[in-house]
């Protein structure tokens, strides 16, 4: 088929100096089918084409009733029009059919054709003009309008149809010839051995076709959002803790972090707990093995001895009972009976915090100022919609040192996030358990357009730090943000099911670039 058409190609246009209108030349032949024939022919420059893409409308059944028979409310204007007593409106139907009679008595009484008197209807005018008609009839002859609107209107009522027509324009090429030769595509190796390939038309190689797509991996959009966070952490000195614990003890989310065990926070209602097991030990010294802590890992002394030192796991559980249950450290407590069963609860985390704490307490071996972050996954207990799900990822950032203030932290923020392309921060002052003073970080994103809450940040409190073993001159910056929404603002997604989740379409994920996240 294919070889046959390029050869009627080649005859139609060999017979004439004009070009040839598809349309005229080959009216019964599929578009797609003619384009392979004229691709065929273009590659060796034996013809050129232009495509040309329009929009035709397309008559639906009932509108070529309507042109051939007049619109529904012209029937029940002439319907109304012949009974000279006026006709009821429970006859209608009967007259004109139940399909006409509904839609055309609503636009005979919107054009102000008929009126309705009591139960019956009457003429209001002596003549009328069938718009729709004259509409269709234009449409029907020339497969388009004027007019966009009513070809919009049209298009509203079902009455017309658009649809893509592709013809082409064709003309010969710098290598026209009348006759199509066939091109070997390969050399072989009879044609070497016998000399027929210096004679053997060969098909010249297309440096400008595109290669068969090999499937391959991708980096999901929240991956390359995320080493560009890393980027800037490792950039700006920080150490990335390590985040490979899911399943935390209540101790480590919570205790540790002053969050008293009646938080709401803690509710079955906000977290995930585990059922088997449901408890964990107690904290013990770290398992053997581990080269990340072992690096910070420093024999345990007794605060008695050397109160700048970090306390053993028994002491530290006992300070954070009673710091809780009594207070300690000038602080008064929550004062209320602490629960050992209650720290020791196995959760799924709901924050990468309790990571954060974990690694301060072992830089209390050796007090220094460091900068550590992390950015994984936690888990709450959240309704799914288009801003949340029960997963998602924490970025966490914490300075540690000594002599630190609120403006240093205000500064830093004000670094970090122009790093992001955010600037103008604002500051609003907020509550968390083991923060004080507390704030939520605002930015304006000049590529939203908007106002937007970036994070929240704070000084962690005396009774988190102290309690560890940390000397009391050592502060500590601590804020956290969220990885899917700036991933979201980012690529312009307004659903956070379509970035995680079953309904993620894999061509986004292969399709879309890496970001600069200092770009708007």
């Amino acid at each position: 088929m294919a070889a046959d058409l390029t050869s009627e190609v080649l005859e139609r246009l060999s017979s004439t100096e004009e070009p040839l209108h598809s349309d005229d030349a080959f009216p019964s032949i599929p578009p797609t089918v003619l384009k392979s024939a004229l691709d065929r022919l273009g590659s060796r420059d034996m013809l050129k084409y232009e495509t040309i893409d329009t929009e035709e409308a397309v008559l639906s059944k009932e509108a070529e009733g309507i042109a051939a028979n007049g619109s529904h409310e012209v029937k029940v204007f002439e319907a109304v029009r012949a009974a000279l007593d006026g006709l009821k409106i429970s006859d209608l139907p009967g007259v004109v059919g139940k399909d006409t009679a509904k839609v055309g008595a609503g636009n005979a009484f919107k054009k102000g054709w008929i009126k309705k008197d009591k139960d019956t209807l009457r003429a209001a005018t002596d003549s009328i003009q069938d718009e729709a008609r004259e509409q269709l009839e234009i449409i029907q002859t020339t497969k388009t309008h004027p007019n966009p609107k009513v070809i919009a209107d049209l298009k509203k009522r079902k009455l017309i149809t658009l649809q893509k027509r592709i013809r082409f324009i064709i003309a010969k090429g710098p290598k026209f010839a009348r006759e199509f030769v066939k091109e070997e595509t390969d050399l072989t190796a009879e044609m070497l051995a016998s000399g027929a390939w210096k004679t053997t038309p060969l098909k010249p190689y297309n440096f400008k076709a595109k290669g068969a797509i090999t499937h391959s991996g991708a980096l999901h959009p929240l991956n390359k959002v995320r080493q560009e966070f890393r980027n800037i952490f490792f950039e700006m000195g920080f150490e990335e803790m390590p985040t490979n614990r899911y399943v935390e003890t209540g101790f480590w989310n919570f205790d540790a972090l002053f969050v008293p065990q009646q938080h709401p926070a803690r509710d079955l209602q906000d977290t995930f707990y585990i059922s088997d097991p449901a408890f964990a030990d107690k904290p013990r010294e770290d398992p053997a093995g581990d080269p990340h802590l072992a690096k910070l890992s420093q024999p345990m002394y007794s605060s008695k001895d050397t109160p700048n030192k970090p306390v053993g796991y028994e002491e530290y559980w006992n300070n954070v009972r009673d710091v809780h249950q009594s207070g300690k450290y000038g602080s008064i407590g929550y004062r209320y009976p602490w629960s050992p069963d209650e720290s020791l609860r196995l959760v799924l985390r709901t924050h990468t915090t309790s990571v954060s704490a974990y690694m301060l307490h072992k830089l209390a071996a050796n007090p220094r100022p460091a900068r550590y972050f992390s950015i994984d996954r936690v888990f709450r207990n959240e309704s799914v919609d288009a801003t949340h799900l029960a997963e998602f990822h924490q970025i966490e950032g914490v300075i540690a040192d000594f002599g630190l203030a609120l403006g240093g932290l205000i500064g830093f923020m004000e670094v970090f996030f122009a790093k992001m392309g955010i600037h103008g921060l604002r500051f609003k002052p907020a509550y968390n358990p083991y923060t004080e003073p507390s704030m939520e970080i605002f930015g304006y994103h000049a590529g939203l357009g908007m106002w937007v809450e970036i994070g929240n940040s704070g000084m962690f409190r005396p009774e988190m730090l102290e309690t560890m073993g940390l000397p009391k001159g050592m502060q500590v910056y601590g804020w956290g943000l969220s990885l899917e929404r700036p991933t979201m603002i980012k690529y312009g997604v307004s659903n956070i099911r379509e970035l995680v989740g079953h309904k993620v379409d894999l061509n986004f994920i292969e399709s879309n670039p890496a970001v600069r996240l200092e770009k708007n």
